[in-house]
C-alpha cells in the first residue's frame, strides 16, 4: 500500500513538472489576451481533423497573435490625416 501512495506522488509530481515546463511566461498584454481566447474556444471549436484540443487551442492561439501583430503594424488613417489638416492650418 505504501508503495502504491509513493508511485502515486511520484506521478503526480512528475505531472506538475510537465505542466510547467509547457507553460511559457506571459510576454505581453497580446499574449495573454490571445491565451485568455485560445482557452475559451478551444473546446466550442470543431475539430473535424481529429487533432485534439492542443493543436486547435495553438491554432486559436497562433491565429489572435497574427491578429494582433497585424493591428499593430496598420497605421490609423483617422490620426493621418488629422495631422494634414493640421499642417495644412499652419500654411493658411
Amino acid at each position: 500500500m505504501q508503495g502504491l501512495a509513493r508511485g502515486i506522488v511520484v506521478l503526480g509530481v512528475m505531472l506538475a513538472g510537465v505542466q510547467a515546463a509547457h507553460a511559457q511566461p506571459i510576454k505581453s498584454p497580446q499574449d495573454q489576451a490571445c491565451r485568455d481566447e485560445a482557452r475559451a474556444r478551444v473546446f466550442s471549436t470543431p475539430d473535424p481533423q481529429g487533432v485534439g484540443p492542443y493543436v486547435i487551442g495553438r491554432q486559436i492561439y497562433m491565429a489572435c497573435m497574427q491578429r494582433a501583430s497585424h493591428r499593430a503594424s496598420v497605421p490609423h488613417r483617422r490620426a493621418a490625416k488629422r495631422v494634414k489638416r493640421a499642417k495644412r492650418a499652419k500654411h493658411r
